[in-house]
């Protein structure tokens, strides 16, 4: 989520972090890091418990496939109770909340923190969105339950504080259980027409969710993707695709070289939150327009950071798509 709150710092806007870190140097760097875009980290707990949570990632290329291994055990946001953060000071003033489903995984305390958080944003007045971000080798807390069906059970009581849904479609599937008919992520294919069914399924079981934004990710190889957006409004009944050609019909944006496609997730999100808390943005087609051309640009840049500036968001929009110079 720190990739979240760094695109909207990069774009103009203010984020702070929470999560909990343990005293030592290395979680002091971690920290450094996200200072040094301007992400407010005072609400950082520091514990005398729990070890910094790490992951390693095998970067794929052309026919091979990148591999993620997690080293998130008792980490020390993993067994962080609820209780000890400080949720008034926390959302005083906040205008909206930004949750992954990558926390509740890492364990039952986590996931009971991730509610209260929740619920807590939306008693202080300000949005809650979640990226669903099912990740099957993380969901390992239970053994009465498979991963599928612990992240289900788990999702399912966090959804009803939510107001924006973030994922992919086999997030809704595998947290959802809601499919883009017989759509087949491997393919490298996508039947977008089925998407806004999905979105609206999602809308029936929670009635609270008044937008859901689906990544159109079309993966031809772990270098070469198409990506794209769909964002329904529930309110108006309405999906809005990004990008689109000139006849105003969905057209990806092709990414032939992929430079690091993490964090493109958390710059779509970041990308949408700011437009949706940005008056000359908030317009459904215009802030799925522009989270997509954000995390467009991430996939150029390495690290889990998007580094691009409004301005650069708002060129690729307009269709300055060749990559030339600008001197």
């Amino acid at each position: 989520m720190r990739g979240v709150a760094a695109s909207i710092c990069n774009f103009g806007g203010k984020a702070r972090y929470v999560t909990a870190l343990p005293k030592h140097a290395l979680a002091e760097a971690t920290m450094d890091s996200i200072r040094a875009v301007g992400i407010d980290t005072r609400y950082i707990l520091r514990t005398d418990y729990g070890r910094l949570g790490l992951y390693f990632l095998e970067t794929g290329a052309n026919q091979r496939p990148s591999n993620v291994i997690y080293d998130r055990a008792d980490s020390a946001v993993a067994i962080t109770p609820a209780s000890a953060y400080d949720w008034d000071s926390i959302f005083k003033d906040v205008e909206w909340l930004h949750l992954s489903g990558i926390t509740p995984a890492l364990s039952k305390t986590a996931a009971e923190a991730t509610l209260i958080a929740a619920q807590k944003a939306k008693e202080a007045g300000a949005s809650v969105s979640i990226d669903l971000n099912f990740r099957g080798k993380l969901w390992n807390w239970d053994s009465n339950f498979s991963a599928r069906d612990l992240a289900q059970k788990t999702m399912r009581g966090i959804l009803p504080f939510i107001d924006v849904v973030i994922g992919n479609e086999e997030d809704c599937h595998d947290v959802l259980g809601i499919q883009a008919g017989a759509t087949d992520v491997h393919s490298g294919a996508l039947d977008t027409s089925r998407y806004p069914d999905v979105a609206r399924q999602v809308v029936e079981q929670f009635s609270n969710v008044a937008k859901v934004a689906i990544t159109l990710r079309e993966s031809l190889s772990a270098s070469h993707n198409n990506w794209g957006a769909m964002l329904f409004d529930a309110k108006s009944d309405q999906p809005y695709f990004a990008p689109l050609d000139i006849n105003d019909n969905y057209n990806p944006y092709e990414i032939k070289n992929i430079v690091d496609r993490v964090g493109g997730g958390d710059a779509f999100a970041g990308g949408l939150i700011f437009a949706l808390t940005t008056p000359e943005l908030n317009d459904p087609q215009v802030a799925v327009k522009y989270a997509v051309a954000a995390s467009c640009l991430k996939h150029s840049i390495k690290g889990d950071f998007n580094y691009s500036t409004r301005a650069e968001v708002e060129r690729l929009m307009g269709g300055n798509v060749s990559g030339r110079v600008v001197r």
